[in-house]
This record gives C-alpha cells, sequence and structure tokens, in this order.
C-alpha cells in the first residue's frame, strides 16, 4: 500500500519539527552544561587559593618554629616570633612576614640552619603557587564571565532561569620570591 501524498507531508512535517525540538533541547542542555562547568572549575580554583594559603600559614609556623629554636637570641625576640605567629594565625601572613624578617635581619647566622633553610624554600614555593591559583582563578571567573554573558549563552540561560554566579576578580600583587628576599 502507498502513503498518499498527504501523509507524506504531514510525516515530513511532524519529522521536522520532532528534529528542531530534539536540536533545540540539545543547544539549550549544552549550553546550561559549558556553564555548570565553567562555574565547577571556578569553584575548584577558589578552593585551591584557600588550600594553598592554609599551606602558607602552616609553613610560616614552621618558620617561625625554626627562627624561635634558635637559641641565641635574647627574650625580645622570642617575643617578636610569639607576636608574628599572632598575626599570622590572624590571616595576615604577609605582614607577619615581614615582622619575622626583621628577627632574622638581627642573627644572620640563622640563615645557614638547615631547618629554617628548608622551611624558607617551601614558604617561598607555596607563595608562588598561591599566585598561579590565583591567576588560575582570574581566568576561570574570565571564562564563566564571558561566556554568560555572551549573546547567546546569555539568552539561552536567562530563559531556563540558570542563576549567574556573580565572581570577582581577585586583586593582588606578586613579587616572585618576594619573601625569599625578605629572608637573605
Amino acid at each position: 500500500m502507498a502513503l498518499s501524498p498527504k501523509l507524506i507531508k504531514w510525516l515530513i512535517i511532524g519529522g521536522s519539527i520532532l528534529l528542531t525540538l530534539i536540536l533545540m533541547i540539545s543547544v539549550i542542555a549544552g549550553v546550561r552544561n559549558r556553564a555548570v562547568t565553567l562555574e565547577e572549575n571556578t569553584n575548584t580554583s577558589f578552593s585551591n587559593i584557600n588550600k594553598e594559603e592554609k599551606r602558607r600559614a602552616d609553613l610560616f609556623n614552621n618558620l617561625a618554629d625554626a627562627v624561635q629554636s634558635y637559641n641565641k637570641f635574647e627574650q625580645s625576640t622570642l617575643v617578636q616570633v610569639i607576636e608574628a605567629r599572632k598575626v599570622a594565625n590572624e590571616g595576615n601572613v604577609e605582614s607577619a612576614a615581614l615582622m619575622l624578617a626583621a628577627v632574622v635581619e638581627a642573627y644572620p647566622e640563622l640563615k645557614s640552619q638547615a631547618n629554617y633553610q628548608q622551611a624558607m624554600t617551601e614558604f617561598s614555593v607555596t607563595e608562588n603557587r598561591v599566585a598561579q591559583y590565583r591567576e588560575q582563578y582570574n581566568n576561570d571567573v574570565r571564562g564563566y564571565n564571558r561566556y554568560t554573558r555572551s549573546f547567546g549563552p546569555a539568552f539561552i540561560l536567562g530563559i531556563t532561569f540558570y542563576d549567574n554566579k556573580d565572581y570577582k576578580y581577585l586583586d593582588y600583587e606578586v613579587k616572585p620570591n618576594e619573601h625569599r628576599d625578605l629572608f637573605n
């Protein structure tokens, strides 16, 4: 039995509509999935920064321990080390590093101690990692913002009620081996 031309016409129209719907759903899903992937990348980058900043604070305490274990300094120096540790534990490792640098300057032979040198090397490596993770975070924020603000994705995300995240760029100044120069 042959299909009538009218039935063929309706099958073509129905198939075209179904194919268009499948294509639209695929595009919408692809746009949302890409936005979610970029969002997760940005969240991961931020977590990496937090992890390295925690490591940096721990390493600072190791550095302070190395200085504190040096037995050729007077009581006022011990007070300065304790104060620097307190500042670091409050989250301001940069200021604490400057305070500790002043203590180290008073005792140049301290720089030759193996545990101090190892802690200093780890501290510098961690500072560089923090800088790299901040740069990666800013790149991820830029990619996410660019994608979610572009006309096509912004339109699709808007009609699907996607909740755009308001990521902010991190401001920072990085000088390679900044703290190594402070202590050497």
